[in-house]
């Protein structure tokens, strides 16, 4: 069993980097400009929040920080499987 789990950490990490590499855009491609004047404008009244940066996280984008979440937790799992299978 823990001989798969590995496998299966291992595959999931192979298909993020992977698939993170193939959907990257350009370097130097910024094209919408005008989000990040968006955020500084309507912040405040959207959210409610104060801290224009936690507003970001937590209530704009909070689908993409609990993916990012989830890839931390993968990867410490597969990193306490591999370590815990060497002691």
């Amino acid at each position: 069993m823990n001989r798969f789990a590995a496998v299966m950490v291992l595959t999931l990490f192979g298909a993020f980097i992977f698939m993170s590499v193939l959907l990257l855009p350009e370097f130097g491609s910024y094209q919408n400009k005008d989000v990040a004047n968006y955020y500084l404008e309507n912040g405040f009244n959207e959210t409610g929040s104060a801290n224009i940066v936690n507003s970001i996280v937590w209530e704009y984008r909070s689908y993409d920080t609990l993916g990012e979440e989830t890839v931390l937790i993968i990867a410490t799992i597969g990193i306490v499987l591999l370590v815990r299978r060497r002691v």
